[in-house]
């Protein structure tokens, strides 16, 4: 009773587009994490008898109970859908969770050490920057292989970088609070100041940080998986649904239609709890 009285839920009811965006990010979640047990069509399977059905919505001669209609192979649309948002999503919150590990790290370090540390991290950043992110991606999947431990890798190379600057950013003010520098003056390690004073006080900017992030790599997954650098088929995968159904676009357009929204409405979802979690946590709009 006490979490449904918080005041973070009742921010989040008085927000529509936050609660809209919630609502969807958990039903995606929720049809993720219960594919196994609902009852569903296998999502590899095919069947050459209802190949390119339509939904069964859109024609009485569609065979099968087939709501979102088949692929070319008479592949389950709804079926893989849902599977394939296992993937999207497992494979973002990884490669956010990583990048934002890796990113969090060097900016406390950057910011609170300084000088020789903080301009060659620093650089290493612009560096990063200075090259198209899905380029980077390209070549470090070409060169690793294209499999769903090498995509995770990959999208948390190009995404350590925000955390990096934002938190850098934070750390710089924080390293000349009171806080910190009653730690330095009790003799306290350089390791025990970042870790214990000031990364807590950095996981709320790199909470936020991960929210956007998550929209931007579940897109750059896409488009891998579009190109055919992602997971490889017979997996279903949002991008990998839409390169498929890319042939079929004029005589079969419910191949590219549900997946391409359903990725819509993924990025969507996190938009707006990410936009949400920003004003939330920024208390110079908090009213």
């Amino acid at each position: 009773m006490t979490f449904f009285r918080s005041r973070f839920l009742r921010a989040l009811i008085k927000s529509r587009s936050g609660l809209f965006g919630m609502v969807l990010l958990l039903a995606f979640l929720g049809a993720a994490l219960m594919a196994p047990w609902l009852d569903l069509p296998n999502p590899v399977r095919g069947d050459l008898k209802a190949r390119l059905a339509p939904p069964t919505w859109t024609s009485p001669l569609s065979p099968g109970a087939h709501p979102l209609g088949t692929d070319q192979l008479g592949r389950d649309i709804l079926s893989r859908i849902i599977y394939g948002s296992q993937i999207t999503l497992s494979v973002a919150a990884s490669a956010v969770v990583l990048g934002g590990i890796v990113g969090v790290l060097l900016g406390i370090v950057a910011g609170y050490c300084g000088g020789m540390v903080d301009r060659i991290l620093m650089r290493l950043v612009d560096i990063q920057l200075a090259i198209p992110l899905m380029l980077l991606a390209l070549l470090v999947v070409a060169a690793l292989g294209p499999n769903l431990t090498n995509l995770i890798i990959v999208l948390a190379v190009t995404s350590w970088i925000r955390y990096a600057r934002i938190i850098r950013g934070q750390v710089l003010s924080l390293r000349e609070r009171e806080f910190v520098l009653s730690a330095r003056a009790i003799s306290a390690s350089t390791s025990r100041i970042m870790l214990r004073h000031i990364l807590p006080n950095v996981l709320t900017p790199a909470l936020v940080v991960a929210t956007l992030e998550l929209a931007r790599v579940i897109i750059m997954d896409a488009a891998l998986s579009f190109l055919g650098l992602g997971v490889q088929p017979p997996t279903a995968s949002w991008g990998r649904m839409l390169a498929e159904g890319r042939v079929y676009i004029s005589s079969a357009w419910w191949i590219v239609t549900f997946p391409g929204l359903a990725i819509l409405l993924t990025v969507l979802s996190v938009n707006l709890v990410g936009d949400w979690l920003r004003d939330y946590f920024d208390p110079r709009l908090r009213t």
